[in-house]
């Protein structure tokens, strides 16, 4: 069997008909530029053409359900090994997917509560039981004494209305002869019907036994409970000489209360089941509600003036809702010039929530009519929740949706389970106090549990399994998670780092893993167990290849290959490869020139020191920030640094951004709760550059979203040729009827629905894949034709138009962001987040900033080498330069020790996270080194300086 992967003629994409030898289990670390053609290797030949073998061994019936199988182009690759690939994608949009459902740890667990759970009492009567006949007769033989009086009582009725003058009969037929009603008893004689319009509780006599202890009185008992339990719904009352009464059920219900809960399932626990799920909020375990603040933003103004923000453009004119509502103001002589905030409580409660009360009022219609009503009046935030859910315009419904917010369901309390499921316990805590603990926690929480002999032998397997599947999270640095938290907030890091774990699990042998930067938010405390778990798997029999920046990573490698030299068409080559030392001692690997120093990103010789001007926020607790207080001195790189978990997002972006955001731009924006903000009056635009993507279909593309193809069409629009056939700029936009292909719609793929398969996409034949139809065609730019431009890359693009001042301005601002390497025309849809951040950031730098403009980041060195990082750095001190204030999430070093201002947070991640560990710069950062992991790390990368 050959120990090496053999690849020879590789052109996928930009590769240049490469050849390339891999060794077989190995960690190998494909390195290189942006775009110089690493996923093309990894993904697109090596992965794809493993998977491309393993479907070919498939039968063709499988083989249609599972996709299409294009082979790689490759000449050849010999060695190769079944492939999984651990990529970046996204987890999913389930609202429901949670860390522990996606790992399969929270099946586990459920299967634990159901199976060793202790069912409580909700109204604190203690432990629920629940018990066979067998197991109450010997209950009773077991309390009693030699000739003790025992009753065996049947619940009948509890606590209901009505005269039951047929129940009672009914049980006359059937022979009883005694009853206890409402607590006293009676012959069954004596009493034909109650009241009516009392509440009554009905207990059925069944038996009144003397003990003596012989097989007839045991056998009489016996009798006596199968027919109290029969009547009684698997209850019964046992009373011993009117003195001690206690209740037993043959279901799980309170031996007080009669709380009773269902029989004990795995999927009693599950928010995915209508068995498990809360019923108000469906397991989802919040809700949509209007928000009083975003219905009456400004409190300040009064109702005439503005304050109810639904109103604001129809008080005090014919609208009917505002006819309506000012019937309920007069009645209630609510003061409509009276500032909002000065109104009482149950001024604002009948504004917010109606009338209890039936009103007369009158309205008039546009036409004339008048209408006189008596009917209780809805308050304006009843009427906008019953609204929003009754309205079938999806228009009205998104109007409606922007004065609600997402709030914690008021009946689980958050928790997305039924009461019968929580109030099942173990260590005293219910299924999802465990699942809010942190990974790092519930390992703790399970290896700590004090259980019976009985139950640790029968939770023993899927103790196990709970505990494995933990470990390995913590293992690759996810020990701050908790199994609660949403899969839809996870980056795209985590959820590959989740993956990964999941594959340790299997404990395969023999397998090629590929991976896609698995170090993408990792601080560099948890970086070396990632690492040490990709060893850890090479170690048992498996070759890994990681598409990987991190120099850390780089440098434990087995085997290391450099792709470049440059991105695009100016790479797609090897330019070196060995050991680290092999790689770094070769003059000819830009990663060499890094990783052995011959090239470095300089630490700046001064820092600035701001403008003077500063944001403070105080009491900010939103997650898990401890009621921190923070400043943000302003006309500065500031970069927030910690832990992976330690509250960072929720600063930056929930906190600070969605705070300015509220403020200055848009009432209605999410925001996290803090106590208050100052600062905020002089920022003129907040520009928040996400990784979400540009866009959401195939025609969203780089060109557009910049506006350099808005210039490229004016340039094709004015051309001679295009002038003599009446060609406009709207000629060559592919989005429009015209000048595109209509059989693909200017897509350039046609979908063709498979019914019950998956729908399949092909090159439009008609087109041939180029979006637009012959005619727009033949309009040529230097023999070139606009397709042709779409398929440039931005360094060809920046070569071609040269001489067209606005075009290259727009193609220098995404070259200087380092994406020099991409399509014009590249689908929007297949950009990464890293991508995607870039491209924003080349946007906003066509615009002329500000003194009062604030640029909020979120780890934008993500999918980026040491040199392109160097060129963001410039970027960002150039935007700094030009007076506005730049703030980074970020955990790569070589951005941090370039910061005039660090945040750290910490110490940890979770629940040990969410305060302010050190501020300052990054050499009095490094002064904190025996609390702040950051500056331990940092301490190091200035030294060498």
């Amino acid at each position: 069997m050959s120990d090496k992967i053999i690849i020879k003629g590789a052109r996928e994409n930009n590769l240049k008909n490469i050849n390339v030898t891999i060794p077989k289990n190995k960690f190998v670390v494909i390195t290189g530029v942006s775009g110089s053609g690493k996923s093309s290797l990894a993904f697109n030949t090596i992965c794809a053409e493993g998977q491309r073998r393993y479907l070919e061994s498939l039968s063709s019936y499988a083989r249609h359900f599972l996709g299409g199988n294009e082979k790689a182009d490759v000449d050849s690759i010999d060695g190769l090994s079944p492939t999984i690939s651990i990529d970046q994608k996204s987890t999913g949009h389930n609202p429901r997917s949670t860390v522990g459902t996606v790992t399969e740890i929270y099946d586990y667990i459920r299967i634990l509560f159901a199976r060793i759970g202790t069912p409580m009492c909700p109204n604190g009567h203690g432990k629920i039981e629940t018990f066979t006949t067998k197991q109450i007769q010997d209950k009773i033989i077991n309390s009693c004494k030699e000739n003790d009086r025992i009753q065996i009582i049947s619940p009948y009725i509890i606590n209901s209305k009505g005269t039951f003058k047929n129940e009672l009969e009914k049980l006359k037929r059937q022979g009883f002869l005694r009853v206890r009603i409402d607590g006293i008893q009676y012959s069954l004689d004596e009493i034909n019907e109650l009241e009516k319009n009392k509440f009554h509780t009905i207990d059925i006599i069944v038996a009144r036994i003397v003990t003596h202890f012989d097989n007839e009185t045991i056998s009489r008992i016996n009798d006596a409970l199968e027919t109290a339990l029969k009547h009684g719904n698997e209850k019964v009352i046992i009373n011993i000489n009117d003195e001690i009464e206690t209740t037993y059920s043959k279901k799980h219900a309170c031996s007080v209360c009669g709380f009773m809960i269902p029989e004990m399932e795995p999927r009693l626990f599950s928010f995915n089941s209508p068995s498990g799920m809360c019923p108000y909020c469906k397991g989802l375990g919040y809700t949509f509600e209007p928000d009083e603040e975003k219905l009456v933003p400004n409190k300040k103004l009064t109702i005439n003036q503005g304050a109810i923000d639904y109103f604001k453009k129809t008080m005090n004119t014919t609208s009917l809702d505002w006819q309506r509502f000012d019937a309920l103001l007069k009645n209630y002589k609510i003061d409509k010039n009276k500032p909002f905030i000065e109104l009482n409580e149950k001024e604002k409660k009948i504004i917010f929530y109606g009338s209890d009360d039936l009103i007369t009022y009158s309205i008039v219609s546009n036409s004339g009519t008048k209408y006189e009503k008596k009917e209780n009046i809805e308050g304006i935030l009843e009427m906008i929740k019953r609204r929003h859910t009754e309205t079938e315009s999806e228009m009205a419904r998104q109007y409606y949706s922007k004065y609600l917010s997402e709030k914690k369901c008021h009946l689980c309390n958050g928790k997305k389970l039924s009461q019968p499921a929580l109030c099942v316990k173990i260590e005293n805590k219910d299924i999802i106090d465990v699942t809010n603990l942190s990974v790092n926690e519930c390992v703790d929480f399970f290896l700590k549990s004090k259980l019976s002999k009985n139950n640790e032998q029968i939770a023993k397997p899927a103790l196990k399994e709970i505990i494995d599947r933990l470990s390995f999270l913590n293992n690759v640095g996810l020990g701050y998670l908790a199994l609660s938290r949403n899969a839809t907030t996870l980056s795209g890091g985590e959820a590959q780092r989740i993956r990964l774990a999941t594959q340790i699990g299997s404990a395969l042998t023999g397998i090629l893993y590929v991976l896609d930067e698995p170090s993408i938010g990792l601080h560099q405390k948890d970086n070396d167990k990632l690492i040490a778990t990709l060893k850890k798997m090479r170690d048992i029999g498996n070759t890994l290849i990681v598409v990987e920046h991190d120099e850390d990573t780089m440098l434990s490698a087995d085997y290391l290959i450099d792709v470049g030299p440059g991105a695009g068409q100016y790479g797609g080559k090897i330019t070196s490869q060995g050991t680290p030392l092999e790689v770094m001692n070769d003059k000819n690997s830009l990663t060499g020139d890094y990783l052995s120093g011959r090239k470095k990103i300089d630490v700046p010789k001064t820092r600035r020191s701001g403008n003077g001007q500063k944001i403070i926020i105080k009491g900010a607790t939103g997650n898990n920030l401890k009621n921190i207080d923070i400043e943000f001195p302003l006309g500065k790189l500031i970069v927030v640094t910690g832990v992976s978990g330690s509250g960072k997002s929720t600063l930056v972006n929930e906190t600070f951004a969605g705070n300015i955001q509220k403020k200055i731009s848009n009432i209605f924006a999410d925001a996290a709760p803090i106590k208050s903000i100052v600062g905020h009056q002089k920022i003129d635009k907040l520009i928040i550059v996400s990784q979400d993507p540009i866009g959401r279909t195939p025609r969203s593309n780089p060109a557009t979203y910049v506006g350099v193809f808005d210039e490229i069409r004016d340039l094709f629009s004015a051309l001679p040729e295009a002038i003599s056939r009446g060609y406009t700029k709207s000629r060559f936009s592919f989005n429009v009827p015209g000048g595109r292909c209509e059989k693909c719609c200017g897509d350039g793929v046609v979908c063709v629905e498979m019914h019950f398969l998956p729908d399949v996409y092909v090159k439009c034949d008609e087109c041939n894949g180029k979006k637009y139809n012959d005619e727009t065609l033949c309009v040529k730019y230097k023999e070139k034709s606009i397709y042709d431009v779409l398929e440039m890359s931005v360094d060809e693009a920046l070569i071609f138009f040269e001489n067209v001042p606005s075009i290259r301005h727009k193609l220098e601002l995404m070259s200087d962001v380092g994406l020099g390497y991409m399509k014009l025309g590249m689908q929007a849809t297949n950009l990464s987040g890293g991508e995607a951040q870039r491209i924003k950031l080349a946007k906003f730098l066509q615009k002329k900033s500000s003194n009062n403009t604030i640029l909020v980041l979120d780890e934008p060195t993500t999918g980026l080498h040491i040199d392109d990082i160097k060129k963001l750095i410039n970027i960002l001190n150039r935007i700094v330069d030009n007076s506005s204030t730049v703030v980074v999430i970020e955990h790569n070093l070589d951005l941090i020790k370039c910061a005039d201002y660090i945040i750290d947070l910490g110490p940890d991640g979770g629940d040990y996270g969410g305060q302010i560990i050190a501020t300052g710069t990054p050499e009095q950062l490094i002064k904190k080194i025996d609390i702040s992991y950051t500056a331990k790390y940092l301490k190091k990368i200035l030294d060498k300086k």
